[in-house]
């Protein structure tokens, strides 16, 4: 599935925290296929609250945190959770379908599971992007429609019925911007890509003129983008299918300056492969503006010749990649 919509929408999620009040929350957590042996609970005010798995195979905490949002994260994927005084909270999930197997269960939970239904609400709207004007006007209407009833009947806490029309606002807006973007991506197929230019991992500079003469599928990322390292695994054994194939792969980070050594260090931990470079200025570098990114990962596939083959690439996750690299490279 993609992640970028719904990554862009949990900034939101964490923006605020709407009581003052700390009280005791129980937190556990059964998760099939896990990916990792801690989970990790994130909001506003730099909170954190790190829970690992105990001997019953289970993550299990009691912590005291403010009424609001908060993120909960694998180290893989993250998705929502709202968050009350004095409630109990048990989590059952399957880490391989994640958003799709969320079920929040106990005390006070009625908010995280309407916020679980959500994110799959958002993701499916990412099928109406290849959709004409409007049609996919309609379709968002509809979701608009079904959000805003879904939190009228529900027996939810006040505030967060507050928070959330706020929230619904800004995701309608947000819906909007990455259709558009997604319109204008499309509409840049075919024609020749924009240059890059940016320091290499290994040394020097690398252009993408450089790399012409072969198909180069490039990977937009940041060491702190959660999405982007999940992906890194699936990007791993499609260079090594690839290898001595006509093709480049090419990462760029979009980390800010600052974070060059750890940009660095991460590409020397994780042994990463592939043409790695670092973009000279975050998400405002010109290859990054030219074409329109608005969250990450992004993936763009270019031709031999330095065409776009595609601006917004099947991600090395998705089955339909290798069909698409097949077909081109066999």
């Amino acid at each position: 599935m993609k992640k970028l919509f719904v990554t862009g929408l949990l900034i939101f999620g964490t923006l605020s925290v709407v009581g003052q009040s700390k009280n005791q929350i129980k937190f556990t957590a059964k998760i099939a296929n896990r990916n990792s042996d801690t989970l990790v609970i994130r909001g506003k005010d730099n909170f954190k609250q790190v829970i690992p798995i105990n001997k019953k195979e289970t993550f299990a905490a009691s912590f005291d945190a403010p009424k609001g949002f908060y993120v909960f994260s694998d180290g893989t994927e993250s998705s929502r959770l709202y968050l009350k005084p004095n409630s109990e909270v048990n989590l059952t999930m399957n880490a391989k379908e994640f958003d799709e197997t969320i079920v929040f269960s106990g005390k006070g939970v009625e908010e995280s599971n309407f916020l679980a239904q959500q994110a799959l609400r958002n993701e499916k709207l990412e099928g109406a992007f290849s959709k004409e004007p409007a049609e996919f006007t309609t379709i968002l209407e509809a979701k608009k429609k079904t959000d805003v009833e879904s939190l009228e009947k529900g027996n939810f806490d006040p505030e967060f019925v507050t928070a959330m029309k706020s929230n619904l606002e800004r995701f309608n807006q947000f819906a909007v911007e990455n259709y558009e973007r997604a319109a204008k991506a499309n509409k840049m197929n075919g024609k020749p890509s924009p240059e890059f230019d940016y320091d290499n991992y290994k040394g020097g500079k690398t252009k993408l003129s450089d790399l012409k003469g072969k198909y180069v599928y490039i990977d937009l990322w940041a060491t702190w983008c959660a999405p982007c390292r999940a992906e890194i695994p699936y990007l791993q054994k499609i260079e090594e299918k690839y290898h001595g194939k006509n093709i480049e792969f090419v990462s760029i980070s979009i980390d800010k300056a600052k974070d060059n050594e750890k940009w660095k260090k991460f590409v020397a931990d994780k042994n990463l492969g592939g043409v790695q470079l670092f973009a000279d200025k975050d998400w405002e570098s010109e290859f990054v503006v030219n074409y329109g990114v608005m969250g990450i990962p992004r993936f763009i596939l270019i031709d031999p010749k330095g065409n776009i083959v595609s601006s917004d690439a099947e991600r090395p996750s998705s089955p339909d990649l290798q069909k698409q690299l097949d077909s081109l490279l066999n």
